[in-house]
């Protein structure tokens, strides 16, 4: 399962004060500390803080140079922006780059949002690993788009609307945030980013309100393509992932969340295509919550699970296929799509092409749990 929830911001450097005697700049600190002027502009800014507010808090500039030089109490995300050392050793890669974006929509003195990748960090959305590492904005008066500095700058005219705020930055709005990773990533980052949007209370015409804005810009047609292909059926993106490598075989329409009713209950398939399902592992589901997984059971009662559901949906005349992560790209990818494809023409001599009749009036009986299914997971 992708992860999508909001990010929260980062905690404010921890400050140990040795003594303070109430009177501006006399107090003494130890460690990565601030002065309390400092520290609650860190609180409200993710942790960060900006040169001229150290300065206005009485940090002299050798105090400066020394808290920012070489194994000092404080690293530099950005020229001007400061964190605590602790903050930033402590923060994963993924968050490293939020505080990058931050300080470049602080030190940003122009009318701005924060957009695509940077956008996309914020909302929490799925973005596959970019060649290029940047921060996004938007904003008037740009010619085309330039970068700068790892700053990605975009044309707005005027800005997008509406905006949302995350973690105090003004950001592109979800359908639109989606539609700028498929023209500025491509059709499969697009794919993913359309999926998770549709999973969150956005509408396949909220996107297609955004592209219509659209019109004659730069890749938009990935961006079409994306939003046309777009299934809130996937709970993330490798499964978003799966089923356009699924599509590729050309073997006919995919469905997602196919409800199967067995003897051990009802379960919910992640991709079906005629009379044959396919699953998608993660590593994730098979380690315990504890560990940072998603199982609540030790690996093996997992695995004798799924083995029992397995056999479960293969008694109602289905064949399985399984998916990796690794699967889905490069050479692996070409011989998962060899392999599928033996596996479904196995399923087809087994069971024929068109989906089984008491498979399809199943379907059509619980297409009601389904739609309740996808509109929860967009609420969630």
């Amino acid at each position: 399962m992708g992860r999508e929830p909001l990010t929260a911001a980062l905690p404010a450097g921890r400050f140990t004060a040795a003594a303070y005697d109430g009177a501006r700049g006399s107090a003494a600190y130890d460690g990565s500390g601030m002065r309390p002027e400092l520290a609650a502009h860190a609180r409200r800014q993710s942790g960060l803080v900006l040169r001229h507010q150290a300065v206005a808090a009485d940090y002299s500039e050798r105090e400066l140079r020394s808290r920012v030089a070489a194994h000092g109490p404080w690293t530099v995300v950005r020229r001007g922006v400061y964190v605590t050392t602790e903050q930033w050793e402590a923060a994963t890669q993924e968050d490293r780059w939020r505080l990058r974006d931050r300080a470049v929509d602080l030190t940003t003195g122009v009318e701005h949002l924060m957009s695509t990748d940077s956008a996309a960090r914020a909302h929490g959305l799925p973005l596959l690993a970019p060649a290029r590492p940047l921060t996004h904005l938007v904003r008037p008066g740009v010619f085309g788009s330039r970068t700068e500095h790892g700053v990605k700058h975009h044309l707005a005219r005027p800005l997008p609307s509406p905006a949302l705020e995350v973690d105090g930055m003004q950001v592109t709005g979800l359908a639109r945030t989606a539609l700028d990773l498929a023209r500025e990533h491509g059709f499969a980052a697009g794919v993913c980013a359309c999926d998770a949007v549709l999973r969150r209370r956005v509408s396949s015409g909220d996107l297609a309100a955004e592209l219509k804005l659209m019109r004659c810009w730069p890749h938009v047609t990935r961006a079409r393509a994306a939003a046309e292909a777009a299934d809130p059926g996937a709970e993330g993106p490798a499964e978003s992932l799966a089923r356009l490598l699924v599509l590729e075989l050309g073997l006919g329409p995919v469905t997602t969340q196919f409800p199967v009713s067995t003897d051990l209950g009802l379960f919910w398939c992640d991709l079906q295509i005629g009379n044959h399902v396919v699953e998608f592992d993660g590593r994730v589901k098979y380690r315990l919550r504890a560990d940072g997984g998603l199982a609540a059971r030790s690996a093996e009662e997992v695995v004798w699970e799924e083995k029992r559901r397995e056999r479960a949906i293969a008694a109602e005349g289905l064949g399985v296929s399984r998916l990796i992560w690794e699967d889905l790209w490069g050479r692996a990818r070409e011989r998962a799509l060899v392999r599928l494809s033996g596996e479904i023409a196995v399923s087809q001599r087994r069971y024929g092409v068109a989906l089984a009749p008491h498979l399809r009036a199943m379907a059509a009986r619980l297409a009601g749990a389904r739609a309740a299914r996808l509109v929860e997971r967009r609420s969630a």
